[in-house]
């Protein structure tokens, strides 16, 4: 390249061949005709990392290696976790079944009961058949013969002993000529005579001493009616308790065989039996009641006893039943469980209300189960998002997996605000192995400040969404294309689609030499592709499927990239492909809008003029530039400064801007096109605008990687097609980006063609011979450049900023002493 070329007339030995920018699939490697010949893979490959570190997790029975799975969404965390739990979980043992049932001496505290797997579901079948038993049984034990008998002969008893203290009073009564009447308000005394009872007027005519002794006879005898009355309530309670006795008695009868079948069918479970005699034994001291519904629609009074509450409403059976919270009768090996919805309730259970009279009330039977009940013995997996987002419920596992019990309580007692009538069940043990599922971000976040969390989670595995790209790696990747299409039910996919497919994975990893492991957009454009081949009537997946599905998503996406080219186009966005300008350069960016990403170019513009040697950042005077955007604004100030100003000061003060940006601008991408800009602008030699370039740059002035580099040269590319590809168009990337090209086929052509051109640089020397077509200069032993180069004219520029600015500090001094 030699001083006094055209600006932007970048010699094309500096292009890179077009095999550099694309890296396409050696299809000779795929020994297989379709992917129906290859066996599916499980997982994702490149995740050996993950893999140990969930198999240390799961296979650690020790407090605390609970398992945070970390990465990217889409790249199979989830499909991993549980194959790989479902693989352990076959073989382990499966764990108890749990019930709720009634506390019969504190119904607001229900006793858990453990069992052995699906001998829950037995003893609740048991007790239900018992019941139903018990409804037969009981009735007719009360209605039998011998029960009718002994209870007239109990009822006679009391009527004889009351009677014969009556008759007895009576005739000592009729003996003293006083008669004891009984009347619809109780019993009183008269005296009579002959058996007819004294009228006033006959009781006056009496002698004296006759009416004295007969008001003193009714004395004694009212006195012993008085004793004889106030026997009255002794005698019915022991009427009461003989019937009581009698009572239990015949419910013992009754209900002892089907209780003693129980007791011998559990024997082998104490909880159970001794759950079963306290049974027994509320049944034999409330089982009246049972009759009572029955006797008062049947219009009978005799039954008399009290109706009393055992944890539910008088007059049902309800109380004896079983609530079967985890039930693992058809279930083998331990359970594995994915709560999608982790609310406090779903994950602790809840206590439901039913409404009556008014109020809710609650018991026993309305207990639900929550997710750690049901993977209790097991394992969980959660998404922990989801799980920060719910009210409590990340306290609450934290609580549950410290204690190790899983205790059943809703917000209001957590806030220990009033509600409704509750229940304060018995709490259940816990042994659950948990797996949270999450971004990095989380992790990091939740690591720094929750001091609880690495206590609780000490295995972290961590998801990459990249694999190295190698023979070995696509013959991997073709598996778990494979795997995704038998799972999908999907067509096979060819040779060719394979080779697509990988090439597309490298395209989605940015990056020639990695792929892609974001199962779901591989998974989504293999189902794209199959629709296509399908349409076509083909039975295989071809290729050309495979790019009309990536095609489809691209213009599905693209109405705000079309628009911002159209805008371009039109001169409305001024972007120039042609001509040169001093200190104006075109920079790229790239635009992220939901899935999808594109380029554009940016015009960037410098002044300078005399200062003090700093270089103004426009955006972030303005608060529009971000933190890294403004570092490298920074970074090449020290270089201008580290080349330029060693001998004497850096007398100029510069500006750089994002002409016509009107939102944030962010990242330090466009350092090195700033840098261009400016010395562009010193030197006074004027960039070709038929070239666009992107790359950050150090204080050493060397062009760093950056992130887009497919789709910024895609961006400058598609606004050059449509104001005409000359050949002289093209882009500057730093060499260090040359390894993650894979462009478009279209791109790719042009550059075969000779219509484009993509250059790679290694430092900003470099880059301002590509885009000015000027030397920039090496200097000589004494340190000067060749005055016609780049750098020598740059060097002219600041010595005389820094001879005028010394001018005129000292005319500033003159002045003053004047």
């Amino acid at each position: 390249m030699r001083n006094g070329s055209v600006a932007g007339s970048a010699d094309r030995t500096s292009a890179l061949a077009p095999e550099m920018l694309y890296r396409r699939c050696d299809q000779s490697r795929l020994t297989f005709a379709t992917t129906a010949e290859l066996a599916p893979l499980a997982h994702a490959p490149g995740q050996a990392r993950a893999i140990e570190a969930i198999a240390l997790g799961l296979g650690m029975r020790r407090d605390g290696f609970n398992i945070y799975a970390l990465g990217p969404s889409g790249t199979g965390k989830r499909s991993v976790i549980l194959h790989l739990m479902r693989q352990r979980a076959a073989d382990e043992p499966t764990p108890a079944d749990w019930i709720y049932v009634n506390n019969f001496a504190d119904p607001h505290r229900p006793n858990a009961i453990q069992l052995p797997p699906g001998r829950g579901g037995a003893l609740r079948q048991d007790m239900r058949s018992l019941i139903e038993e018990l409804r037969v049984a009981i009735p007719a034990a009360f209605e039998s013969e011998d029960y009718r008998t002994r209870r007239h002969v109990i009822d006679g008893q009391f009527k004889e002993r009351h009677d014969k203290l009556i008759s007895a009073i009576e005739q000592r009564a009729k003996a003293q000529g006083v008669g004891i009447i009984r009347t619809p308000m109780g019993m009183g005394l008269a005296p009579v005579r002959n058996g007819e009872v004294l009228a006033p007027e006959q009781f006056a005519q009496l002698p004296a001493e006759e009416q004295e002794r007969l008001q003193q006879e009714m004395e004694a005898i009212h006195q012993q009616l008085q004793e004889v009355m106030q026997q009255l309530p002794r005698w019915e309670s022991e009427r009461r308790a003989a019937v009581r006795d009698l009572n239990r008695e015949i419910i013992r009868f009754a209900i002892g065989h089907l209780i003693q079948a129980l007791k011998e069918r559990y024997a082998d479970l104490p909880d159970v039996t001794e759950h079963l005699k306290v049974v027994e034994e509320d049944l034999a001291e409330n089982a009246e009641e049972f009759l009572l519904q029955r006797a008062a629609m049947a219009g009978d009074g005799a039954l008399e006893a009290p109706v009393r509450g055992a944890g539910r409403e008088a007059g049902t059976f309800d109380r004896y039943l079983v609530n079967l919270i985890v039930d693992h009768a058809n279930d083998t090996g331990a359970p594995v469980l994915e709560e999608d919805h982790p609310s406090l309730s779903n994950l602790i259970g809840r206590i439901e209300h039913r409404s009556m009279f008014g109020t809710l009330v609650t018991d026993f039977s309305l207990i639900m189960p929550g997710a750690l009940h049901k993977a209790n013995g097991g394992y969980l997996v959660l998404d922990a998002r989801r799980l920060l987002l719910q009210p409590f419920a990340w306290d609450e596992l934290k609580r549950t997996m410290r204690a190790r019990e899983i205790r059943i309580r809703s917000a209001p007692d957590l806030l220990s605000l009033p509600s409704a009538s509750t229940l304060d069940p018995e709490p259940i043990p816990c042994d659950v192995k948990v797996v949270l599922t999450g971004d990095r971000l989380l992790y990091y976040l939740l690591s720094e400040y929750d001091p609880e969390f690495g206590e609780l989670f000490k295995v972290a595995a961590d998801f990459d969404d990249e694999m190295a790209r190698s023979a070995d790696s696509e013959l991997a990747y073709a598996g778990l294309i494979a795997g995704i299409a038998s799972r999908e039910k999907l067509q096979p996919l060819d040779r060719g689609a394979v080779a697509r497919m990988i090439e597309h994975g490298a395209r989605l990893a940015g990056d020639a030499e990695r792929l892609s492991v974001r199962l779901e957009g591989i998974a989504d454009l293999m189902r794209e592709a199959d629709h296509y081949a399908r349409q076509e009537g083909r039975p295989v997946t071809a290729a050309a499927d495979i790019q009309a599905a990536i095609d489809a998503q691209i213009r599905r996406a693209s109405r705000i990239r079309e628009r911002v080219l159209d805008e371009i186009a039109r001169g409305v966005i001024m972007i120039d492909s042609a001509g040169a300008k001093v200190g104006q350069v075109n920079g790229l960016s790239v635009t992220q809008l939901g899935g999808i990403a594109f380029g554009r170019p940016s015009r960037i513009t410098a002044r300078v003029r005399l200062g003090k040697g700093e270089v103004v950042d426009i955006e972030r005077e303005v608060e529009l530039g971000g933190p890294i955007h403004s570092k490298g604004v920074l970074i090449l100030a020290g270089f201008l400064g580290g080349r330029f100003a060693r001998r004497r000061p850096l007398a100029l003060s510069a500006s750089l801007v994002f002409e016509q940006s009107y939102g944030g601008v962010e990242g330090d991408s466009a350092s090195m096109a700033e840098l261009c800009a400016i010395l562009s602008m010193l030197a006074g030699v004027p960039i070709g605008q038929n070239l666009a370039i992107t790359g950050s740059v150090n204080q050493n002035g060397e062009s760093q990687p950056i992130g887009g580099v497919n789709e910024k040269i895609e961006g400058f590319f598609d606004v050059c097609l449509r104001a005409g590809l000359d050949g002289r168009q093209g882009v500057v990337i730093p060499a260090a980006n040359v390894k993650h090209l894979m462009l478009r086929q279209d791109v790719v052509d042009a550059v075969a063609a000779g219509r484009f051109a993509v250059h790679a640089v290694a430092g900003v020397d470099q880059a301002m011979e590509i885009l000015t077509g000027v030397e920039a200069g090496v200097p000589d032993a004494a340190g000067k450049y060749p005055p016609d180069s780049v750098n020598g004219r740059v060097e002219a520029e600041l010595a005389a900023l820094a001879d005028r600015a010394q001018q005129f500090a000292v005319g500033e001094r003159k002045g003053d002493r004047a």
